[in-house]
């Protein structure tokens, strides 16, 4: 039961109770010391709030909760394009072609492979390959025509596994791996099978090489040769992912094997495979997709990415995929796929319809997944929506994203070329359709363009800000927005979510240029203990490509709130030792007020008659004075300072 006190000028403290020679005086003791302000003074300088504002998005997605400064110019998720310093607009125009012949006869089927060769551009339907044509008066859309062979319309022997474009002899030409075999065109009328096993091919040392999937590597030296076997790679059956060309220690370039285990190093004085020090554990989808890009071997790993770097007796590792950080929200997680390199960026296609997985272990010192067997998955694989996210080594940013009514389905294949269109474009399959996207060769500035292909909306989360005081209660007084080329038909909404839960509050929607700013809690402010906020940005959505529509700008976006500490409080009182007092003696009762202020443990306090004891406070005794007289006469009085901590 709490104690209390019934009698004037009185106080109950550490077990005993003290007369007062003057009334309890109480004040505020959790305050925040008053900023210091050098030079000039800042948005944050003001006395009583604080302010944050995101104007720079450069850092990519991937942060949920922010961890300070650091994390300021990053976004939990996002389908804005955010490589701009004060520009956040629409993500680019992501175009689905017509999937159909020039009669318009719709073809249907996955998409199996991607290529290149001059101007044309290959897709393949299941075990059928087409060549796009983009249209024009006669047909008015784009369409696709069926290769042919000896006059009929050619398929594949069996589906392809990998593609690539070679030169050999003077000749273009597109060499498509099947199970079984490859097959091989410079013309579209006449393909060429051969039944030399290939599940991925490469092109080194003017020589076309093919790799099956027990991990027997060939070569032949003309494009219609007899295939000789040179090196078997030691894996176990099935455990090759990818065969590409890279640079070794001396920086020359070899081919590299990619498998499930690792990279292996093609040794051809020798005719083996070289263990590489990179190793993994076991994944089923190492090396899925493995592209050299820039100075380095990109290699993914489920939603993770090795970036490995070669040199001369020292080998180089970093992690920077996507699942960095905080990695991805459920819905967008998956496995890598494919990668491809662009001017600007690295592109990375997200497969939903295989779930990543929880590893029940983990190294974290190399951010290994453990093997498949011993893993749980997080999301359930038919409910992702599939992506396409880029990276400039600063950050991630989503390029293109399945929407809901498209969830479990895969993105097929990738591909950027000038082919198809005639412009600089990444292609990709995705549920049976060949879609484009143009890809810009250096980074813009969105206020200098006078037309671009923008994306009808597009959002963005930031993460969870927490002043970095998740103990102490905030509360949001003001959100401004600055925003340029806005209107009634290019539009930006505003929401914000508080403490963790999903459910956003709509703040308005920006219709024109300017500052707007948005006041919580009627003017009475709104506690928060974390916040975040979604932009959603929008635009007319037009008939035709060829009229460019405008984004809207958000240049800015600045939260004032204060930061307040929960209610402690101090109080003066001064005790009088002059007397005996409810059978203590002045000598006794000065005992008892030193062992309260030598108490290494708060000590009880209270002054009043609460039965509740909601007004008994546990305090520090942090000054007192007076405590001693001199001779024999323990009377006198001491003035003390209690404070909760």
């Amino acid at each position: 039961m709490a104690n209390k006190v019934l009698d004037k000028n009185e106080i109950y403290l550490n077990g005993t109770y003290f007369p007062l020679t003057r009334p309890v005086q109480s004040t505020l003791a959790s305050l925040y010391p008053p900023k210091v302000t050098i030079g000039d003074t800042t948005r944050d300088s003001q006395t009583r709030a604080s302010v944050i504002s995101w104007s720079d998005w450069r850092g990519g997605i991937g942060v949920e909760r922010m961890q300070g400064p650091a994390d300021a110019d990053k976004a939990w998720y996002s389908t804005l394009q955010l490589r701009y310093r004060r520009h956040l607009v629409l993500p680019a125009l992501a175009t689905e072609t017509r999937a159909q012949l020039s009669d318009s006869t719709a073809v249907s089927g996955a998409i199996t492979f991607i290529a290149e060769k001059g101007s044309d551009l290959y897709v393949g339907f299941d075990k059928r390959p087409y060549v796009y044509s983009e249209g024009g008066e006669t047909h008015g859309a784009d369409f696709l025509t069926q290769l042919t062979n000896g006059g009929s319309a050619y398929s594949f022997p069996d589906t392809p596994t990998d593609s690539i474009t070679i030169s050999m002899a003077g000749t273009d030409y597109v060499v498509v791996a099947h199970t079984g075999g490859y097959s091989y065109y410079s013309a579209n009328t006449t393909v060429t099978d051969k039944t030399t096993d290939a599940k991925f091919l490469t092109s080194w040392d003017d020589r076309l090489w093919g790799i099956d999937s027990s991990g027997q590597l060939w070569y032949t030296l003309t494009i219609g040769g007899t295939p000789v076997n040179d090196a078997l790679l030691p894996v176990q059956d099935g455990f090759v992912t990818d065969l590409f060309v890279g640079r070794d220690s001396t920086g020359t370039q070899i081919i590299y094997a990619a498998t499930k285990v690792g990279l292996y190093a093609h040794d051809m004085a020798n005719g083996r495979f070289v263990e590489t020090q990179f190793q993994l554990p076991f994944h089923e989808f190492n090396g899925v997709g493995t592209v050299r890009w820039r100075d380095a071997i990109y290699n993914p790993s489920g939603l993770g990415i090795y970036k490995y770097i070669n040199g001369n007796n020292n080998a180089v590792v970093t992690v920077m995929g996507p699942d960095r950080d905080d990695g991805l929200p459920a819905i967008q997680r998956g496995t890598i796929k494919k990668l491809v390199g662009t001017h600007t960026e690295l592109l990375a296609a997200i497969d939903a319809t295989t779930a990543p997985a929880a590893q029940s272990s983990t190294d974290w010192s190399f951010h290994v997944p453990v093997a498949q067997g011993s893993r749980t998955a997080v999301i359930d694989a038919s409910t992702g929506h599939s992506s396409i996210i880029g990276w400039n080594d600063v950050g991630w940013e989503t390029k293109w994203s399945a929407t809901t009514s498209a969830a479990a389905k895969a993105v097929e294949h990738m591909l950027v070329t000038n082919a198809g269109k005639g412009d600089y474009r990444l292609w990709w399959g995705f549920n049976g359709k060949l879609w484009n996207q143009s890809v810009p060769f250096d980074v813009l500035n969105p206020s200098q363009l006078s037309r671009f292909e923008y994306d009808t909306s597009g959002f963005l989360e930031t993460p969870w800000f927490d002043a970095q005081q998740s103990e102490v209660d905030k509360l949001a007084l003001q959100l401004k927005v600055e925003v340029q080329d806005a209107s009634s038909t290019e539009t930006v909404a505003v929401q914000y979510a508080i403490d963790y839960s999903d459910t956003y509050t709509s703040m308005g929607t920006i219709t024109s240029d300017g500052t707007t700013s948005y006041t919580f809690g009627s003017n009475l402010g709104t506690t928060f203990r974390a916040i975040k906020f979604k932009i959603t940005l929008a635009r007319e959505a037009g008939t035709t490509i060829a009229i460019m529509k405008k984004s809207p700008d958000v240049v800015s976006l600045t939260l004032e709130y204060r930061k307040k500490l929960a209610a402690k409080y101090g109080h003066a009182v001064e005790v009088n030792l002059n007397e005996t007092y409810k059978g203590k003696d002045p000598k006794q009762l000065r005992a008892s007020l030193v062992s309260a202020i030598e108490s290494n443990t708060l000590v009880e306090f209270t002054f009043r008659d609460d039965s509740g004891g909601t007004r008994n406070y546990y305090v520090d005794v942090t000054s007192a004075t007076g405590i001693e007289y001199t001779g024999h006469d323990e009377r006198g009085s001491s003035r003390i300072t209690l404070v909760e901590p």
